[in-house]
């Protein structure tokens, strides 16, 4: 039996003019379907992206509703605040991708008052976020220097957002380390004593750092250290002087547990390429096992060994702790809040002089998180002993009752 393709041939003579009428449109709405189906998978669209921001507004009293006299009610800063950031944006280049803009916090400062504001935009998903990013500082920075609405201190202003570098990742060897290029790693800092190199650290505000405790064992005093940021320690691109070192309460040395302090430093850095904050991840994120992530720090290349002047990297994998916990590997040595990464065959791992630095993966939209410190380890680089970690998460909401973030 054969089958025939349905066609009007001969028979369309018989259609009435209203059937033909019929199928036309019919024909024009399916290709109409057809064509708006393709268009809304194949066309990018914009997507909501949401940018934080702060800046000080400087020489003026807030006070709650205590009845004494101040400047500003906390209300009124908040929506004035508001305002300003909408009028700023509606009137400017981004009008067209400008949605909304809320105050989340204002910090009462020195002289002063900061706002972190969260503001949200809709741009086509083919842009950088990076030249996005760039865009709103430009505008926010240029047109709050003109503004009489608030007094702003207009280099206070920042836009920023977490976990993002401008280097491509090309990571590929890590037999001791990579040395890293230039702004690989922005949030990589150096905790120094009498300017020598002692701890790496993370940033993760423009403000704080977090690391291990015991780095500050043997000295608590933060008048005795500096931070520095950039790929070598001399010169470096920038410094800080520390003004608060806070170690966990429950930390006891030589106790591996607890092993987090968070430090605070002045003044402010302003974001750049080569200086920018990790992201923290939610109290609740896991990271799975076999999952590779990256060290780095200027610690030494062997046991024993001094530490280097330029940043290295290595890339190593997450170890589950029924393997760490193997009596072979470190058995009842891995407590909670602490978990390993790295090779059982050894080699590729932390040594002296990384200890307070970051270990880092890479999340969704190529953004990065601080999943763990470097803590501990037996030796470095050997067989069936990885290195140890501070587990972020586990100490999330501890670091949030600390700094705020």
């Amino acid at each position: 039996m054969m089958y025939r393709a349905v066609g009007f041939g001969s028979r369309s003579r018989d259609l009435k003019p209203w059937m033909v009428a019929v199928l036309v449109v019919l024909l024009l709405t399916v290709v109409a379907v057809a064509i708006g189906l393709l268009v809304h998978f194949l066309v990018p669209r914009p997507t909501m992206e949401y940018y934080h921001g702060t800046f000080k507004i400087s020489d003026l009293r807030v006070n709650s509703d205590s009845g004494q006299s101040s400047t500003y009610q906390l209300k009124d800063l908040r929506e004035m605040s508001e305002n300003l950031v909408d009028e700023i944006f509606i009137d400017s280049a981004l009008n067209k991708h400008y949605i909304k803009n809320r105050v989340v916090r204002l910090t009462p400062e020195e002289d002063g008052m900061k706002a972190d504001v969260i503001m949200v935009f809709q741009f086509p998903s083919t842009e950088q976020r990076v030249l996005k990013e760039k865009k709103i500082y430009s505008i926010l920075n240029q047109k709050i220097r003109n503004t009489r609405a608030l007094p702003i201190n207009a280099s206070s202003v920042q836009v920023n957002g977490c976990g993002k570098r401008v280097v491509p990742l090309i990571v590929n060897r890590i037999m001791s380390g990579d040395v890293a290029a230039k702004a690989a790693w922005p949030w990589q800092a150096s905790l120094q004593r009498n300017n020598i190199h002692q701890c790496g650290a993370t940033l993760i505000s423009n403000t704080w750092l977090v690391t291990a405790a015991h780095c500050f064992k043997n000295n608590g005093n933060p008048h005795q250290w500096t931070v520095s940021f950039g790929t070598t320690i001399n010169p470096p691109l920038m410094r800080r002087n520390i003004k608060r070192i806070i170690v966990h309460e429950r930390y006891r040395s030589p106790a591996r547990e607890y092993d987090i302090a968070v430090v605070q430093f002045s003044p402010r850095v302003t974001f750049s390429d080569d200086i920018r904050r990790i992201c923290l991840p939610e109290a609740h994120a896991s990271f799975q096992p076999n999952l590779t992530v990256y060290i780095t720090g200027f610690g030494a290349l062997y046991y024993g060994g001094e530490s280097q002047n330029d940043l290295r990297e290595a890339k190593v994998k997450i170890i589950s702790n029924d393997v760490c916990k193997q009596p072979q590997v470190y058995g009842n040595d891995i407590k909670f809040g602490m978990f390993c990464a790295g090779y059982l065959e050894g080699i590729y791992d932390a040594c002296r002089g990384d200890s307070g630095g970051p270990l880092v993966a890479k999340g969704l939209k190529d953004t990065w998180y601080l999943i763990g410190i470097v803590s501990w380890g037996d030796n470095c680089g050997q067989k069936n002993k990885p290195g140890v970690y501070t587990q972020v998460t586990y100490y999330r909401k501890w670091i949030a009752s600390k700094t705020g973030l």
